[in-house]
């Protein structure tokens, strides 16, 4: 870790471009779900949801294997490992006409993701720690959450002019550019001095050290609820505003609106969590992520739709919340973990995806005719994880006072 703690626009555009490649795996394809629905016979909408979520749970197990191998081996080779699956696995995907297969390769396009994924975390934690850590965080998602800005309108334009199998060949590209970037200006962050040594039992003892840490594990879970409600939004929204709304033209831009909600909300984060702290901000952002999402269900019981101008504030102000505690969760978790930051990082995205992924799947299945189920499901995990926090706050009140 750096003994002074300082600004690099490089390290940290870098570490936003390698998690930049995962959220165009996922946001340019939105678009193009019905289009691949068809072409691989679907014959529930429902179902495209899977193209989604599948990609998740591949990059929740694919974290348990990077991570711990980065804390022997170093972060530089293990990304590059991952990104070759997510070569192997784009084949797949643009060279099948199964449903079953599809999802296959995007399970493996989520192991591969991985890699880039978890270890930027990994690398962050390397190089900074505390509330300054989580600055940098907030940092790297502010700049990752431009890419849902621009990716179902860049998924629009290839689909429209080629075919979806034209948005898997760009995201191939994209990452050869940055994995060229990363290779050639990217200095390895874990010093060999700081490795532990490869054994059978790395993962094992890198487990037992994680769960040593009731904090890591509380904000993991806290993570897992928020990642999973808002897991249902992403799988969902396309069926939203094309379906309910029947706004099919201006699906893009009304996506791209609710990014720039999260993107301001992460900026803010970064030029307040070193004066504030992540722990308040990551509390006051639970307070209102669960007070929104209740408001609307009082507001909308019946499951009637509102007009959408009234969805799209409510979504706003939901996700605005939002982008206070992705950053702060990660580095909250994260804290203790600096001697195991390869399969901290790992667990902590593994526990909340694996949460994560079954709680999208089963409230996307009730998201139909109507968007209340989406904000009922938001009331409900954002208030577990509200009670997370105020458990913390007494424990560690408790502790101080002994």
């Amino acid at each position: 870790m750096q003994k002074t703690q300082t600004f690099k626009f490089e390290f940290v555009a870098l570490m936003a471009s390698l998690m930049s490649i995962v959220a165009l795996s996922i946001d340019a394809l939105l678009p193009a779900l019905p289009e691949i629905g068809t072409t691989l016979h679907i014959t529930n909408p429902s179902d495209n949801q899977l193209l989604i979520t599948m990609i998740f749970l591949g990059i929740g197990f694919g974290q348990l294997i990077f991570g711990p191998i980065s804390d022997s081996l170093g972060r530089k080779p293990v990304v590059f490992v991952g990104f070759i699956v997510f070569i192997f696995a784009s084949i797949i995907c643009v060279n099948t006409s199964s449903f079953e297969v599809m999802i296959i390769g995007r399970v493996l396009q989520g192991i591969g993701l991985a890699s880039p994924r978890s270890l930027t975390i990994s690398m962050i934690r390397d190089s900074y720690s505390g509330n300054y850590m989580a600055k940098i965080t907030s940092i790297v998602v502010m700049f990752f959450i431009l890419v849902p800005v621009i990716a179902p309108t860049l998924g629009t334009f290839l689909l429209y002019f080629f075919s979806w199998k034209a948005i898997f060949y760009f995201n191939l590209a994209f990452g050869v550019g940055v994995m060229f970037w990363f290779w050639r200006r990217q200095p390895e962050t874990l010093p060999k001095e700081k490795r532990i040594k490869f054994s059978t039992n790395l993962f094992a003892n890198g487990v037992k050290e994680f769960f040593k840490y009731p904090e890591a594990i509380a904000y993991t879970l806290v993570s897992g609820f928020i990642t999973g409600s808002f897991m249902v939004y992403l799988s969902t929204s396309q069926q939203i505003f094309e379906q309910q709304y029947d706004l099919a033209e201006m699906f893009p831009y009304i996506f791209a609106s609710l990014a720039i909600s999260i993107g301001l909300a992460t900026y803010l984060n970064s030029t307040l969590v070193v004066k504030l702290g992540m722990l308040r901000l990551g509390f006051f952002a639970t307070i209102a992520y669960s007070t929104v999402s209740l408001l609307y269900v009082v507001m909308f019981w019946s499951g009637v739709n509102p007009s959408i101008y009234v969805l799209v504030v409510f979504f706003a102000i939901q996700f605005f919340a939002v982008g206070f505690l992705f950053g702060n969760l990660r580095a909250l978790a994260m804290q203790p973990l600096g001697h195991i930051a390869g399969i901290g990082a790992a667990l902590n995205g593994f526990i909340s995806t694996v949460f994560a992924v079954p709680i999208a799947n089963y409230i996307g299945g009730f998201v139909k005719t109507s968007v209340l189920p989406l904000f009922i499901g938001f009331s409900v995990f954002g208030i577990l994880s509200l009670f997370i926090f105020l458990y913390l706050k007494k424990q560690n009140r408790a502790v101080s006072i002994a």
